[in-house]
């Protein structure tokens, strides 16, 4: 197409006319800079058009973060009224896309000097002015060109008078910036002369503008601006500096959540209303707002809809139906039915009812940790802030039989991890995919309520993984309830009878309150002095249901629940403990812990961290994670009975140092009543070439790759024919736009029947975590020449990603692209060695003889470690803590020399007392902590270099030593790939997040 004479068919603004129909620029020609100078008088010397005069007053169109302002070369966001120009100066992508990224703006309007003059580009179809959504597509002649929105308009034909091919719609923003025919990027003189900034200075300024939009470059050397958390440590002196350098990092992120949350709220709503099965309205609505996918909504969580009419009317419930591949509505059941507007159905609003709960729990956990005694016995104390203390051996009567009735029986691995759980005060069990994590968490449970007095607290950071293992729990004939939220209680599960509220409600001990439940159901309402009753009874059942109990299982933040504040639980499990944030651990340990179990798998996805501050800060590392790094070695379950072994080659050998042994045989994991083309019949996976290239999502912080989404959409018609049914199926991208679009696509697009692509599940990796399906679909989405591969360079990604299938998985991309990262390039060496690296037509595929790109650096432990990078940041900031060597010595610690000192579940031990501390730290630490900094360094250089190359097994040796391969060039690139400007939605089960440059709490680009 000849660009330099182009009409364009629109919806525009021009000026104050507003031109429904379309705008023909006839005969025009896009000028290029030298052009444009002559038409507007401007001298040709660039001196006068770039930044020569940036010590004067600048005009107001000029770049607000560089200066530049060549007319042609700019463009206004229509939200903040702030102008930025098509350059990228030191970033991956152009100003102006920076800017809409960060801000989350989506309107642009051109300047009026420009080519094509005061423009607001729109699609010509509905009128959708986001730039992120806008193509254009070739009409009628070579000169002219219509815009139209990715989805829908772009994807249907014949719409008003116009034939347009749609298969050559293309973005507005490619690569990250405006094409040149609508915005010019200014000529390498302008940039030179321009203001140089930095990715940080604009990342700066953005916040800073969040909060004062006048704030300018200058501002951020203000003195207090923009100052950063103190990160956390390795070690800690005591409870007090613990919760001193938590405290306010829990403080930042619940600040940024309420903002977050509170910034959701959607006006002008269509609402429907209907009766629920406990005759409750429910209000059935859709927020587009959450289509970005930076705050997920689930169910439980609580919304205020409100009516503003001749009556005012606003009323909170509860969520009992999210969003799905078959509907975007949301079902919201209301807690009070008087006064509720069904005759309306237009004009609401809804937002989000932001509640400090969950940070408020994880500040009392701390502040109990630091000023409570009897919160944890002085051995997990020390152990939990880090210090070197003597192994301990509970003294118990060990069972003859490690496995727990009506569950699997355990296998070598799993039976040595529930004896070697059994005999310690704390332990550590690593559970990589498929290994039966549940099983023998639940084993453990049974032993430990079986050989030891009290109850038994078992948490996990996600509904789900409480659920999962509260299930096997049951079966093994333990007195089991199941603790959920108030918020929660209408939420239906497999384990509703065991829910605390089920539990109550179906109790045949208190016959008064039954009575009550009857007439709650019947009226809906109970009288002021009914009802007063009725909280009486129900917290006394509920106090004889739960001291009755063997073991009580809730959510990390739900053990912070003021039912159970009058209760200890002297043996606590923690399941899923690398997905939960540290201080999120601690809530459930500070109940009187004397013996602690954490379940998890560092290789894979951590916790969720929202704020960029505080995940910099190190609140992304689990509790987990940091014990690992103090030479607590976790036991690793060792048999994987999930994946056809030919799935879980390359896992076992990249993540887990080829230790994962097959609990099934490829025959065991291959049907051959499914027809479909693998490349390799015995070997059911392959690479799928995809050379589609990437485009930013809707929402401008997420990605979508159109070529990938049809090319699975084919793969699933495959799977559907060869005889698969839906609900075996699953399609993992890292990527919410990719998410959305691949649902949109095979519904509107699909060979067959939509109900069959309806039922297959199209979600985040993340989501996926803990999850397996038959058949699995990976698109990695990222395509681009000089841009990194974002979240893709995050091995635990990789690693989650690639161990959820059990028969087969396909995976799509770009390997020209991913092999440029290290990680990647050896799958796909992997992948080309077994001849599974294809392309072609899914019933002729061929194997691909591209050439892969030369990675950036070597693989070494730095590039697959998730923490082995901030190891050394971490042991330099122990050596600040000022351990004293008589502390950190074992030889020296002489209080149980000679055997293995035994620990007593029954003595609860005060922490300065040094005969009860188990050989741990003597009475005046805490003033040789202050006296004695400079005999850490011995410390340092031998006891931890040398336990943790030596101890963890689990992890791999010379971790210290790993982090040297990143030059700091690398550091630097690596930054520039993961974080370079864009941020990601958080995923579906807001289930992980990354540290350093991979949080996912950073940006993506």
């Amino acid at each position: 197409m000849d660009f330099d004479h182009l009409e364009v068919q629109s919806s525009y603004s021009y000026g104050t006319n507003n031109l429904e129909n379309e705008l023909n620029f006839n005969d025009l020609q896009l000028e290029d800079t030298e052009s444009l100078q002559k038409r507007l008088n401007l001298p040709l010397d660039d001196d006068d058009l770039v930044l020569d005069d940036l010590k004067g007053d600048l005009p107001e169109h000029a770049c607000n973060y560089c200066g530049i302002h060549n007319p042609a070369c700019v463009v206004k966001c229509q939200i903040c009224q702030k102008w930025f120009c098509n350059a990228r100066g030191s970033t991956s992508g152009s100003h102006i896309v920076n800017h809409l990224v960060r801000s989350k703006h989506k309107q642009v309007i051109l300047h009026q000097e420009s080519p094509l003059g005061e423009t607001q580009p729109e699609c010509y179809n509905c009128g959708s002015k986001n730039v992120f959504m806008l193509g254009f597509i070739p009409a009628k002649s070579d000169t002219v060109v219509v815009l139209l929105c990715r989805q829908p308009c772009a994807a249907m034909t014949g719409t008003r008078d116009i034939v347009w091919d749609t298969s050559q719609w293309a973005p507005l923003i490619e690569d990250r910036s405006f094409l040149t025919w609508l915005v010019k990027v200014p000529s390498e003189t302008e940039q030179l002369r321009a203001r140089q900034i930095s990715y940080n200075q604009i990342n700066r300024l953005e916040e800073l503008w969040k909060d004062d939009r006048a704030a300018t470059l200058e501002d951020l050397d203000r003195p207090g601006v923009d100052e950063e958390p103190q990160p956390i440590l390795l070690r800690y002196e005591d409870a007090y500096q613990y919760q001193n350098i938590f405290g306010p990092l829990v403080k930042i992120e619940a600040d940024f959540d309420k903002r977050l949350k509170e910034s959701q709220s959607q006006p002008d709503l269509i609402v429907r209303w209907d009766i629920g099965l406990n005759q409750k309205r429910v209000a059935w609505f859709s927020m587009p707002k959450l289509e970005s996918g930076e705050v997920k909504l689930a169910v439980g969580d609580e919304l205020r809809l409100s009516y503003r009419g001749d009556r005012d009317w606003s009323g909170i419930g509860h969520v009992v139906k999210i969003p799905n591949n078959v509907s975007d509505e949301i079902a919201l059941e209301l807690r009070r039915q008087d006064g509720v507007p069904i005759d309306m159905t237009h004009g609401f609003e809804a937002e989000f009812v932001w509640k400090s709960t969950s940070f408020d729990r994880m500040q009392l956990a701390m502040k109990t940790f630091a000023v409570d005694e009897q919160s944890v016995s002085g051995y997990i104390y020390h152990k939990l802030l880090g210090h070197d203390l003597e192994p301990q051996v509970v003294r118990t009567q060990m069972p003859k039989k490690f496995s727990a009735p009506n569950l699997p029986e355990l296998n070598h691995s799993q039976m040595y991890a529930v004896k070697s759980v059994l005999q310690k005060p704390l332990s550590l069990i690593q559970g990589p995919p498929g290994t039966g994590k549940t099983v023998t968490s639940a084993s453990v449970v049974y032993h430990l309520s079986k050989m030891n007095p009290g109850q038994v607290l078992v948490c996990a950071p996600s509904n789900v993984a409480v659920d999962q293992l509260c299930e096997k729990i049951h079966l093994t004939g333990l007195k089991t309830v199941r603790l959920t939220a108030k918020s929660r209680e209408a939420v239906d599960s497999p384990i509703s009878f065991l829910t605390l509220h089920e539990q109550v409600a179906n109790s045949t001990h208190h016959i008064e309150l039954q009575k009550l439940f009857m007439l709650k159901n019947e009226q809906g309402e109970l009288s002021s002095s009914d009802e007063r009753k009725f909280k009486t009874l129900t917290r006394v059942c509920e106090k004889e249901i739960l001291n009755a109990a063997d073991v009580i299982c809730c959510t990390c933040v739900g053990a912070g629940d003021p039912r159970l504040s009058k209760l200890k639980f002297r043996t606590v499990l923690i399941d899923e403990a690398t997905q939960a944030a540290e201080p999120e651990c601690t809530i459930p340990l500070i109940m009187g812990c004397k013996q602690a179990v954490l379940v998890g798998d560092h290789q894979q996805l951590g916790p969720v961290i929202m704020n960029k501050k505080a995940a910099r800060a190190g609140l992304t590392q689990s509790l987990f994670e940091r014990l690992v790094m103090l030479g607590n070695r976790p036991i690793r379950l060792q048999v994987q009975y999930r994946m056809h072994p030919c799935l879980s080659e390359f896992p076992s050998n990249m993540f887990y140092e080829g230790t994962l042994q097959n609990g099934v045989t490829a025959p065991e994991r291959l049907r051959k009543n499914v027809d479909f083309p693998w490349p390799i019949p015995d070997t059911p996976m392959f690479f799928y070439q995809n050379l589609g290239q990437e485009e930013i999502s809707s929402s401008g912080t997420s990605f979508l790759n159109r070529t990938e989404a049809s090319n699975c959409e084919k793969i699933v018609t495959k799977f559907f024919k060869a005889g698969v049914v839906p609900a075996q199926i699953g399609i993992v991208t890292p990527y919410e736009g990719q998410r959305s679009y691949i649902v949109n696509y095979m519904q509107f697009n699909g060979a067959l029947k939509k109900e069959l692509y309806n039922q297959v599940e199209v979600a985040s990796v993340d989501a996926f975590q803990g999850r397996e399906k038959d058949y699995i679909i990976l698109s990695c989405v990222r395509s681009n020449e000089h841009q990194g591969i974002g979240f893709l360079s995050d091995p635990r990604r990789l690693n989650v990603a690639m161990t959820r299938a059990k028969y087969g998985a396909v995976i799509l991309g770009n390997p020209k692209i991913l092999s440029k990262h290290p990680l990647w390039h050896h799958l796909l060496t992997h992948f080309k060695e077994k001849k599974t690296l294809v392309e072609g037509p899914l019933n002729n595929l061929q194997e691909s003889m591209i050439r892969f790109n030369k990675p950036r650096q070597p693989l070494n432990k730095a590039t697959l470690d998730p923490f082995s990078r901030r190891f050394e940041i971490n042991a330099r900031e122990a050596l600040g803590a000022g351990i004293p060597a008589a502390a950190s010595n074992r030889a020296s610690n002489t209080a149980f020399a000679g055997d293995t000192p035994s620990y007593d579940l029954n003595d609860i031990s005060v922490y300065n007392n040094p005969a009860s501390n188990f050989g741990g730290l003597p009475p005046t630490f805490g003033r040789m902590m202050k006296q004695n900094g400079g005999g850490y360094a011995n410390y340092a250089s031998s006891v931890l270099s040398q336990d943790l190359s030596s101890d963890l097994g689990s992890v791999a040796p010379s971790i210290i030593s790993s982090s040297i391969a990143y030059s700091q060039s690398d550091r630097l690139r690596d930054a520039a790939d993961n974080v370079g400007g864009y941020k990601d939605e958080i995923p579906d089960d807001l289930q992980s997040s990354y540290s350093g440059a991979t949080s996912q709490a950073f940006t993506e680009f």
